[in-house]
């Protein structure tokens, strides 16, 4: 049986790891078994050595950050990552260029909140927006506060140009935008879905530039891919954030070239159909595949700009998911999806590559989530975030550029139904089947509750996370 070092502790033990990679190695063993697995992903993924700083402990002065965000993508989406139908040679490559994230979390179970985590650095709950799961419809009181700091505006502050291509979803105009909290460029959707092709979301499109409603009636994906490559490739004289906010792989199940369903689904929406876009009738594996297909060939061209530009080496590209996958998702070997905190609807496939810093052809099983991002970049380009917004997240740069233990802090989740909280290997979880204790190392799956073999830690992880959830502002009645 497990014992609770690994919680006492806060950190991951030598055992810890060792279970975490034999969870990873297993699902990529088990995928290029499968007929359409990635052999090759799995051969990669052998050759990769556990993570180590480079000596010297280089720190690059003010790198341009570009922060890439899949929208409902599972954690084992990528080939990379043990998907056994779908490829993704470009983020593969940004993988072996990079150090992979196998115990990547993202900060809530759906897309607003996450979205909220990574922009102010701190738990979604600690605004009113936040609590919405997700923000459906405009509202005065449901957004980030324009004068609240995110990453975009301390980085702004700070002399770098900022720029978001995609989803917002973070509230709605006239109240908020991405322009109001410090991007200086904005082309994109302000709601959680559109259309691929007509951008419709609700009876309307959905689909800016700055402020000011604009039509493209193109494969988004390959749009907003893109406008980034454009943004990358100019001369700014100044180093650049740059937040590249896919909608792939979300509803509705629209691949390139399917006009057709894409019409059926603008005239369900038109006509008053408030679920048209959730798509139920709709999609299938081999739909999705192209869809996170299109989304990797999008990457790969933002990716062959950064690179053709010379700017490739000081430039800090993180990707990541907004929460767990949906429907056609591959997530093995986790349970659950978006919208639950099993591990299936928070944990996330994580990529980080900054050459002039970090080696490649590495991977962490370091427990992170969403807001430690935000900590670890601003730390990262020298800035500070004020005290009146302390952060929760806490900064990784530390472990990955001086070799220094990553922080240890409890992960920490709340939804209106459910509650988690991961310490080391240790889980807490309540569904509405009941509050359970689970070793993750051992039960990824999240089947065997061992709570009553660990009293004393069950209860200490319970009282963790009521202690976080009473700084948090209450959901609304």
């Amino acid at each position: 049986m497990a014992d609770g070092r690994g919680a006492q502790g806060g950190g991951l033990s030598r055992r810890e790891l060792a279970g975490a990679g034999a969870a990873v190695a297993g699902g990529l063993a088990a995928s290029a078994a499968l007929p359409g697995g990635t052999a090759e992903a799995a051969t990669a993924k052998a050759a990769e050595r556990e993570f180590r700083a480079a000596p010297g402990g280089r720190r690059p002065a003010r790198p341009n950050v570009l922060v890439i965000l899949g929208d409902d993508l599972g954690w084992a989406d990528l080939s990379s990552y043990g998907s056994p139908n779908i490829r993704t040679p470009n983020l593969d490559r940004l993988a072996r260029q990079g150090l992979r994230f196998t115990q990547a979390y993202s900060a809530a179970a759906v897309c607003s909140p996450t979205r909220f985590a990574l922009y102010t650095g701190r738990y979604p709950g600690r605004l009113r927006g936040g609590l919405e799961e997700p923000i459906a419809r405009p509202d005065e009181l449901v957004g980030i506060p324009p004068a609240h700091p995110t990453l975009a505006s301390l980085l702004k502050s700070a002399g770098y140009e900022t720029a978001m291509f995609g989803k917002w979803h973070c509230g709605f105009l006239p109240w908020y935008s991405p322009v109001k909290s410090g991007w200086d460029t904005f082309f994109g959707n302000l709601s959680g879905a559109v259309d691929y092709y007509s951008k419709v979301s609700g009876t309307t499109a959905d689909l800016y530039e700055g402020e000011v409603p604009v039509e493209s009636l193109d494969y988004y994906t390959d749009t907003i891919a893109d406008r980034a490559a454009e943004f990358v490739r100019r001369d700014h004289g100044r180093p650049w954030l740059l937040n590249l906010n896919f909608t792939a792989p979300h509803w509705p199940w629209e691949a390139p070239g399917d006009r057709d369903v894409s019409a059926r689904i603008t005239a369900r929406a038109k006509a008053g159909d408030s679920r048209a876009l959730w798509h139920d009738d709709g999609g299938s594996l081999d739909t999705y595949r192209k869809m996170v297909e299109a989304l990797d060939a999008g990457i790969g061209r933002v990716l062959a700009a950064l690179r053709a530009s010379g700017q490739e080496k000081n430039t800090i590209v993180l990707f990541s998911s907004d929460n767990g996958g949906e429907r056609w998702s591959y997530q093995w070997p986790l349970s659950g999806g978006k919208g639950g905190l099993n591990e299936g609807g928070i944990r996330v496939p994580n990529i980080l590559r900054w050459p002039a810093a970090i080696r490649g052809g590495q991977v962490s099983h370091v427990p992170v989530i969403t807001h430690d991002w935000t900590a670890t970049l601003l730390e990262a380009v020298g800035v500070k975030p004020g005290t009146a917004h302390p952060l929760d997240g806490r900064s990784l740069l530390p472990y990955l550029l001086d070799g220094a233990r990553p922080p240890k802090h409890d992960l920490f989740w709340r939804t209106k139904q459910e509650r988690a909280l991961r310490r080391g290997d240790w889980k807490y979880l309540r569904t509405a089947s009941g509050e359970t204790l689970h070793n993750l190392a051992d039960d990824p799956r999240e089947r065997a509750n061992l709570a009553a073999h660990n009293p004393g830690l069950f209860a200490e992880l319970r009282s963790a996370w009521e202690k976080v959830a009473a700084e948090l502002l209450p959901y609304p009645s």
